[in-house]
């Protein structure tokens, strides 16, 4: 199967997104044919031809990739509450023979695919008295190793950690962690990422500053 990697959170609003647009510009920029995927994304705009994921749309305009944006996301929500409530709410639940199916499809498209989780790693994407599903049963499913995008700020250490921590005792691998909204002359910020590479064991691939064009990372993919 075609390489990919899962970028999960320390929770939501840490800018997941906005780092995963940037890695899949940093890759194509690099020659790398580069596919988005995401399971489910809640809280989207409905326009004249529905409903549009919001956060594919955004890594589309920012990485400026030629994938066509129904090609990214599988499951459409339109309330901006978790996967799981919304896909109750609104009656189409996700089914994880539906995320692996658009995912191999883009593996016979595309050299490597960066797939993007919701909220943190303890999202539910469906739990509805018929069935339960988790982020990490996606990550299982379809065998990727994570990176974990962090705030730089002020209690990125325990949630970094715990992150990590949940992580391994799934037995899934993480890769590294990225630092998102990084102040290079904080020496909080700057011991905060000795702190978690040392007491995590993991790397930190990238730290990114506010408002970022690029993103400057020792990736260990593809």
């Amino acid at each position: 199967m075609t390489k990919g990697i899962f970028i999960t959170g320390t929770g939501t609003d840490v800018g997941k997104t906005y780092v995963t647009a940037l890695l899949v510009k940093k890759l194509t920029e690099s020659g790398i044919n580069t596919a988005y995927y995401k399971a489910a994304v809640s809280g989207n705009q409905r326009e004249k031809q529905g409903l549009v994921p919001g956060d594919a749309k955004y890594v589309k305009e920012i990485s400026a990739i030629s994938q066509p944006i129904e090609t990214m996301v599988p499951y459409i929500y339109e309330e901006a509450v978790s996967p799981h409530l919304a896909a109750r709410r609104e009656g189409n639940p996700v089914e994880l023979s539906v995320v692996r199916q658009g995912y191999e499809a883009l593996c016979q498209q595309y050299d490597f695919v960066i797939m993007e989780g919701s909220g943190g790693i303890l999202c539910p994407l469906r739990w509805d008295g018929r069935q339960e599903l988790w982020l990490e049963d996606v990550i299982k499913e379809l065998n990727l190793p994570c990176l974990v995008v962090a705030d730089s700020g002020l209690g990125t250490i325990n949630a970094t950690l715990l992150t990590l921590e949940y992580l391994n005792s799934k037995h899934i691998p993480a890769k590294g962690v990225i630092l998102n909204h990084f102040h290079p002359e904080n020496g909080m910020e700057q011991d905060n990422r000795r702190m978690i590479e040392q007491k995590g064991n993991v790397p930190v691939v990238a730290c990114v500053p506010e408002g970022a064009k690029e993103i400057m990372v020792t990736l260990p993919f593809p």
